[in-house]
């Protein structure tokens, strides 16, 4: 009497999983193509930066080596130069990221 239970119970339990893995293949294959390509920093500068936000634009954690940063900022320096029709303000940008992040002393802006 408890085999014919069982078996149904198995066959419920089979069924149950079969749709869910149907489901779950449909959801898969219709999900956004998300590109494999690094995402660097989307969002806009604060007044002034901090080192969370010079590691965000140089695409590292806040405690990188030496040679990671000067890598990063090299990578990101070579997509952004204006020399090759990148932007001035974000090459300084880049470059003042690379300074918080190797601890340099900030220099003033007045020129005097």
């Amino acid at each position: 009497m408890a085999s014919p239970v069982i078996i149904g119970a198995a066959v419920g339990t089979a069924a149950l999983g079969a749709r869910y893995l149907m489901r779950a293949w449909e959801a898969f294959k219709t999900r956004p193509v998300v590109p494999i390509a690094r995402k660097f920093y989307p969002g806009g500068f604060q007044q002034v930066m901090n080192k969370r936000e010079a590691a965000l634009i140089l695409g590292l954690r806040e405690h990188a080596a030496l040679e990671k940063i000067k890598e990063a900022h090299r990578r990101v320096m070579v997509a952004n130069h204006p020399d090759a029709g990148g932007s001035h303000y974000l090459a300084s940008k880049i470059n003042e990221a690379k300074d918080i992040m190797l601890k340099k002393k900030q220099v003033s802006d007045s020129a005097f």
